[in-house]
């Protein structure tokens, strides 16, 4: 019988460590050849969209697949994982707060790789829904003592600093331009859905890493050609799905100023196949476009500590 886990469920069971320690795992088993992904398809209907994304973890003996749509009412995620031995179906579950914790996750992966080890200053443009997670994930690999957030809406920027001070125990301080920001961050992360970029490239402070996470499609662009043509390093999740998916890139490539063979994958960085900070001053840039790798990686710890805990209701399908 197939466990059905709901969002509450994956609340409960589902710390920011466990999705650190699973994705990491993830990219290094992806690196070895033993984890595959496929990027994500989309299905546009005239009111929405149908986003399906799929992959296997062999090491913990799964595959799977999220589907979400995307349509005026809102964002409806879904997770299902099988059995890579028999096929058989092991898991429903809801998975919105699963896909905010593991995209946090993948930036804090990157960061532990890429951002200098005394980073003290963490910078995010954009406080919404996903803003929470990047920053639960950067503190715990990094010795953040001081946050600076902005956003367009003062009144939603000033909420996002409350509560992530009560909830993380450090200064978070609401700034008025996103320079502000910019100019003093050690790690920076954008989580925004803008299609020109948030920041000027030039900004950019030396030895700052950089994790764009909120654009995955060619009509988004969070960052401008500087940024590409400072940045040392610049890596992806995916980057089959980046070709797809990657506004900034395809701006740059167009232009000269990006090929191809100057992106790298995160695989590479966690498997020390590429080292991806060589100097204190460099600038390194993550582009994380969101896999179903991560999701499964993810899902399947919630399983196995649902089913330790009891959680969850055995239901009966495909049997």
């Amino acid at each position: 019988m197939a466990l059905l886990l709901t969002e509450a469920d994956v609340e409960r069971l589902l710390p920011m460590e466990l999705a650190l320690e699973a994705v990491e795992e993830a990219f290094r088993e992806q690196a070895e050849g033993r984890a595959i992904n496929e990027p994500r398809r989309r299905l546009r209907v005239p009111r929405g969209t149908l986003h399906v994304m799929s992959a296997a973890v062999l090491v913990r003996g799964v595959l799977g697949l999220k589907a979400y749509t995307s349509f005026p009412g809102g964002t409806r995620f879904l997770v299902l994982l099988y059995d890579a031995e028999t096929g058989a179906l092991l898991a429903v579950m809801e998975a919105n707060t699963l896909g905010q914790m593991r995209t946090g996750a993948a930036s804090g992966v990157a960061t532990r790789y890429m951002a200098r080890p005394e980073a003290r200053t963490l910078g995010i443009l954009g406080t919404g829904w996903q803003a929470r997670s990047q920053v639960a994930a950067i503190c715990a690999v990094r010795p953040i003592q001081r946050v600076l957030a902005y956003s367009r809406t003062p009144e939603r920027r000033e909420a996002f600093c409350r509560e992530m001070a009560a909830k993380l125990g450090v200064e978070v301080i609401p700034a008025q331009r996103p320079e502000e920001v910019v100019v003093e961050a050690d790690v920076l992360v954008t989580a925004t859905t803008s299609r020109e970029p948030v920041f000027e490239g030039r900004h950019l402070p030396e030895g700052v890493h950089l994790n764009a996470i909120g654009g995955n499609s060619l009509l988004r662009r969070e960052f401008d050609d500087e940024v590409i043509r400072r940045a040392r390093t610049i890596v992806v999740d995916s980057k089959d799905q980046a070709r797809m998916e990657c506004g900034e890139f395809l701006h740059a490539i167009e232009r000269g100023h990006l090929t191809w063979e100057a992106v790298h994958e995160l695989k590479d960085v966690v498997a020390a196949r590429l080292r991806a900070r060589t100097r204190p001053s460099d600038i390194t840039l993550f582009k994380s476009l969101g896999l179903a790798l991560e999701d499964v990686a993810v899902a399947v710890r919630v399983l196995e500590r649902a089913r330790q805990e009891g959680l969850g209701q055995r239901v009966r399908l495909l049997e």
